[in-house]
C-alpha cells in the first residue's frame, strides 16, 4: 500500500519491515517521531520505550542484540554524547542481532545546542555509517543497515538530517512481518564481558574490518555515479537533492556534471571514489556539516599521487555553517561556469523575505509564571540564574531574562554549584538557583542534585515541572506513570526523590499562585544548603480550557506593564489600551497579578 509517510515515518516503518525486537529511546528533535511511529504501529510484538536517557536506552537495545533479536536505539546528535560510553565499548564486543543506533543530526542548527556530525562518530568508533538521502531511500536503506549489522555483529550508526527527517515522499509499504526473535542469551565470558585483553584482540578485528567494509560498500547501490560531465560533484545526504535540482536548472544536456553520491560516508567507498576520479578535471563537494566527504578524497587522492583541484569547506567555497540548500548550491556551481547567478534569479526578485519567528513561551505557559515568581523574589538581590535544556530555556528572552547560563542537558544543576563554590570565600554570596525540567530532572538531573549535597553546595533546585516532555512532542516520562507500551506504572515522585537525597527543605507550590510561589522563594533563599521547589503545574497543551481573560477599556491606563514585565504572546497593545488575544489566551491569571488597576477578568 501507497503511504505519504514523513522520513523518520519511513525509517519507523523499514524498521518493521527489517524484523525489530526492541525499540529504545530519548525524544529529541529531529529524531522523536520514529519511536512514536514504531509505537503507534505497533501490534503488541515489538517492545517499545521512552528510556530515562541516552545512554540508557542504548544499553537496553544492546542488552536485546545480545540474545539475537533486532534493536533500534532512537536519538538526536547531542544525544549521541550521552549514550557515546556504552556504545564505544559495544563496538569492542559486538552484538549478534542487528542493532542500529539512529542518530537525527540538526543543520542550522534549528533547534539543538550544537551542529556536530555524527560521521565523525562513526570514524572515531570504527562504527560504520548509513547517510540516507530522502525519505524513499532511508526506507530502503535501513533494512539493509540491519542486515549488516548482524553479518557483522556490529552496531550500525543510521544518520539522517532534519530535511530528511521531516520532508515527506509518497512510499509503497509491504505487509509488516513478524519481529525478528532471538535465540535468547547464550553465556560466553569471552565474548560479553569486556576486559583490556579481549578489547586488543578486538581492535584488530575492526581496523580488518574496515578494510573489507570500505570494499563492500564500494559495490553498494547506495554509492553511484551519475552524468559524464568534466566537473565531478561528490555529495550525500539530503546534499544531494540540492545537488540534482541544481544541476537540472544549469546543466540541461547533462554534459558538465559527473555526480558521486554517497550514501556510507564511513567506511569510505575507495574503490568507488578512485574509479569516480579517473576522467575530471576538479571535484566539488557538498555535504552537512563537516568536510567529511571532501577529506576522505582528499586523502585518498594525496594516498594514490592523484593530482585534483578539491573544492568545498576546506577552501572556503562551500559555507562551513549552517544548511546548504538549492540555492547555495547554484550559486555556487554557476560560478565554476560562468554563468550568472543573479540573471537566474530575476523572476524571485519581488518575492518578501520570510519573517523572523523566535520561539516564545505559550500563553499561559506555566513557566513563564514559575519564572516571574523567581524574579520577584529577588527584586533587589544578587541572584544567577542557571538554565537549562528545554521550553524554559525560552525562559531566557525579554522580557523574563531568566537563563544566565544554558550547557547541555542537567548541567544547570552542576554549573550553579561550580559558581557557588568559586565564591566560598565571599561575605556576601548571590543566590545560586537551577532550573530543570521534570522530564530532564529524570534524564539527568538527579545526579547533579546528588553531587551537589555531598559536596554541600548551598543552591535552589527549580524543578519546572508541567507533566510532560514538552517542547519535543509531550512525550511520557517516569514522572507520569504511562508506558510507551500503553502500561499504567508507579508514577515516580520528584519531591521524594530530592527527599530521600537529603535536601534542606522541598517545598511543592502552584506557580499560577504567585503569592505563595513568590513567598515560597523568598523562604527558602535565605536557608542554607540545597534546597528545591517544584512548581507544578501543567502544560497547557495538555489541558485545554475554554476560558480567556478579558481587559476592561474603561479601567486601563494603558501602562503596558503586562506586556512589559511577562512577553505573553496573547497580549498587545490597540489604541494605547492592552488587549488580549481569545484564541491564545488560557486564564492562567498571571497578567491580572502584574496589573495595577486591576482591570483583566475572566471571560467566557
Amino acid at each position: 500500500m501507497k503511504e505519504l509517510l514523513m522520513g523518520n515515518e519511513a525509517i519507523a516503518l523499514g524498521a518493521i519491515m527489517a524484523g525489530v525486537k526492541v525499540v529504545a529511546g530519548y525524544p529529541g528533535t529531529p529524531s522523536t517521531e520514529v519511536l512514536e511511529t514504531i509505537a503507534k504501529r505497533n501490534t503488541g510484538k515489538i517492545h517499545v520505550e521512552w528510556s530515562t536517557n541516552e545512554k540508557s536506552a542504548l544499553e537496553v537495545a544492546a542488552g536485546a542484540a545480545y540474545t539475537g533479536a533486532r534493536s533500534i536505539v532512537t536519538m538526536k546528535q547531542v544525544g549521541l554524547n550521552v549514550a557515546s560510553d556504552p556504545l564505544m565499548s559495544l563496538n569492542y564486543v559486538g552484538v549478534k542481532g542487528g542493532m542500529v543506533v539512529y542518530v537525527a543530526d540538526d543543520p542550522g542548527p534549528i533547534s539543538s545546542q550544537t551542529e556536530q556530525d555524527t560521521r565523525h562518530f562513526g570514524k572515531y568508533a570504527k562504527i560504520p555509517v548509513f547517510d540516507p538521502a530522502t525519505p524513499e531511500e532511508a526506507y530502503e536503506m535501513i533494512r539493509d543497515a540491519f542486515d549488516y549489522s548482524e553479518k557483522y555483529g556490529m552496531p550500525v550508526i543510521f544518520r539522517a538530517t532534519t530535511r530528511v527527517c521531516h520532508s515527506c515522499a509518497t512510499i509503497e509499504v509491504g505487509e509488516f512481518p513478524d519481529p525478528k526473535e532471538g535465540e535468547g542469551f547464550v553465556k560466553d565470558t569471552n565474548r560479553w564481558v569486556i576486559f583490556p585483553k579481549l578489547s586488543y584482540e578486538n581492535k584488530k578485528k575492526l581496523e580488518a574490518r574496515e578494510v573489507k567494509l570500505s570494499s563492500e560498500f564500494s559495490k553498494l547501490k547506495y554509492n553511484f555515479v551519475n552524468g559524464s560531465g568534466k566537473i565531478g560533484i561528490a555529495c550525500g545526504g539530503v546534499s544531494r537533492a540540492y545537488v540534482y535540482e541544481a544541476v537540472n536548472d544549469l546543466d540541461k544536456d547533462k554534459k558538465r556534471f559527473k555526480i558521486f553520491n554517497v550514501g556510507t560516508p564511513y567506511p569510505f567507498p575507495n574503490e568507488a571514489a578512485l574509479d569516480f576520479v579517473k576522467d575530471i578535471d576538479k571535484l566539488i563537494c557538498f555535504e552537512e556539516l563537516d568536510p567529511v566527504i571532501e577529506d576522505a578524497f582528499t586523502y585518498l587522492c594525496g594516498k594514490n599521487n592523484i593530482k585534483l583541484e578539491i573544492i568545498g569547506k576546506r577552501t572556503l567555497d562551500v559555507p562551513n555553517a549552517g544548511e546548504l540548500g538549492v540555492n547555495i548550491v547554484k550559486k555556487i556551481l554557476a560560478k565554476l561556469i560562468n554563468v550568472d547567478f543573479d540573471e537566474m534569479q530575476e523572476r524571485f526578485s519581488d518575492l518578501p523575505s520570510i519573517p523572523g519567528r523566535p520561539p516564545v513561551l505559550c500563553a499561559g505557559c506555566p513557566h513563564r509564571a514559575s519564572f516571574y515568581a523567581v524574579k520577584q523574589a529577588m527584586k533587589g538581590k544578587e541572584a544567577v540564574f542557571c538554565g537549562d535544556i528545554g521550553c524554559y530555556t525560552l525562559g531566557n528572552a525579554a522580557p523574563l531574562d531568566m537563563t544566565d547560563t544554558c550547557l547541555c542537558m542537567g548541567a544547570g544543576i552542576t554549573i550553579a554549584q561550580g559558581l557557588d563554590f568559586s565564591e566560598f570565600d565571599k561575605d556576601e554570596k548571590s543566590v545560586k538557583f537551577a532550573f530543570v525540567g521534570d522530564s530532564t530532572f529524570f534524564a539527568s538531573g538527579i545526579t547533579g542534585v546528588i553531587n551537589a549535597v555531598y559536596n554541600k553546595a548551598n543552591m535552589i533546585v527549580c524543578v519546572l515541572d508541567n507533566s510532560t516532555t514538552a517542547m519535543t512532542g509531550h512525550q511520557p516520562h517516569p514522572g507520569i506513570g504511562k508506558t510507551m507500551m500503553g502500561d499504567v506504572s508507579a508514577a515516580i515522585s520528584i519531591p521524594k526523590v530530592l527527599e530521600s537525597i537529603g535536601l534542606t527543605k522541598v517545598v511543592t507550590v502552584d506557580p499560577l499562585n504567585q503569592e505563595e510561589a513568590i513567598g515560597t522563594v523568598k523562604e527558602l533563599s535565605v536557608l542554607s544548603g540545597v534546597k528545591a521547589i517544584i512548581f507544578k503545574s501543567p502544560c497547557v497543551a495538555l489541558v485545554k480550557t475554554k476560558k480567556s481573560a478579558a481587559v476592561d477599556k474603561e479601567k486601563c491606563i494603558g501602562c503596558k506593564k503586562c506586556i512589559n514585565e511577562l512577553g505573553c504572546p496573547a497580549l498587545y497593545i490597540r489604541d494605547k489600551k492592552a488587549c488580549i488575544d481569545k484564541a491564545l489566551c488560557t486564564d492562567c491569571g498571571l497578567c491580572k497579578t502584574v496589573c495595577p488597576t486591576k482591570c483583566i477578568k475572566e471571560e467566557a
